[in-house]
């Protein structure tokens, strides 16, 4: 079935322009006519400047840095979208904001990742796209269509071009062994774990590592890359243990400070990253590859549009 490509939108706010325009660029059509800014006061001003009227607008919006910004532009486009009769309107929102605040760990704590749900719900969103959620339960935080993408086979690709030897696919804790697990039957290898413990947040300390990694070349995977002292710890450990090469690699990298530094003056030899956060020319290291999901995104798009199955493009 053919998508209908003349009732497609596509909708970009500020958090991620470049990654929108891919996204069009690949399925043939241009960005909305629109202006997505602020009032002189501060608040969210949007403007969109032709017909969306029975249209299927797709927002692209990741909720990253400035997060409250980007999430209320989001919230603040998806309302302009419904009172302009859009026929639908899916938020594809490739980072998850406040995904990690997604239980209570202890008293007179909020559950963040489902107030998010419950405002874009409110907002008017009609389908939910996002990638690599911190955790895969976020998606029954919602009453509508989520479909939640893993960047795995775009970086597993990025890995087969290298041709690495003797690879293990490491995940950072026992909460990423399913993450590890996907990355490691894409490239055919085995897989390790790292043990640690969180004393604090912001803080691991690395206990014991649960697989072979002397003289293998390893693939540290993680799902979010934010102060990177977890990751460089581990890294630190896993070239104590005999580590020949280390690779990393992330769907979402945060780096807040002083992550950059941390990683340069690690023993990771690349840290491979994906582009649904845009990386700031401050945060540029040599050590970084950047690979693109527009055409991962473009494809679903074209998918969700003409009625066929998601889940079989990640096969």
């Amino acid at each position: 079935m053919a998508a209908n490509i003349g009732n497609l939108c596509i909708l970009a706010g500020n958090a991620n322009p470049e990654l929108a325009k891919k996204i069009a660029d690949n399925i043939g059509v241009n960005l909305l006519d629109a202006y997505v800014g602020k009032f002189n006061n501060g608040e969210t001003q949007v403007m969109i400047s032709e017909s969306i009227r029975g249209k299927d607008v797709f927002i692209i919006q990741p909720t990253s840095q400035p997060v409250n910004d980007n999430l209320m532009e989001l919230l603040v486009m998806t309302d302009a979208c419904k009172r302009a009769s859009a026929h639908s309107i899916t938020a594809v929102v490739p980072y998850y904001a406040y995904a990690r605040q997604d239980r209570k760990t202890r008293g007179r704590e909020p559950i963040s990742a489902k107030l998010v749900a419950n405002l874009m719900q409110t907002a008017g969103v009609t389908r939910v796209v996002t990638v690599d959620l911190h955790a895969g339960q976020i998606q029954g935080f919602f009453d509508i269509p989520v479909d939640h993408l893993a960047a795995a086979p775009v970086i597993a690709n990025y890995f087969r071009t290298q041709h690495l030897k003797d690879v293990v696919v490491v995940s950072p804790d026992l909460g990423g062994v399913t993450r590890a697990r996907v990355l490691a039957d894409h490239l055919h290898t085995p897989i390790a774990i790292i043990e640690k413990r969180r004393p604090k947040p912001g803080c691991a300390e690395v206990m014991n590592i649960i697989g072979e990694v002397k003289d293998k070349t390893v693939i540290v995977i993680d799902d979010i890359v934010d102060t990177a002292g977890s990751l460089c710890e581990g890294a630190k450990a896993l070239r104590k243990l005999g580590a020949k090469t280390i690779y990393a690699t992330c769907s979402h990298a945060i780096l807040s400070d002083p992550a950059v530094q941390r990683i340069n003056e690690s023993p990771i030899e690349k840290l491979v990253i994906t582009d649904t956060i845009p990386l700031p020319p401050e945060k540029y290291s040599p050590k970084f590859v950047t690979l693109t999901l527009s055409e991962a995104l473009a494809n679903v798009i074209l998918r969700i549009q003409s009625h066929r199955s998601v889940s079989q493009l990640f096969r």
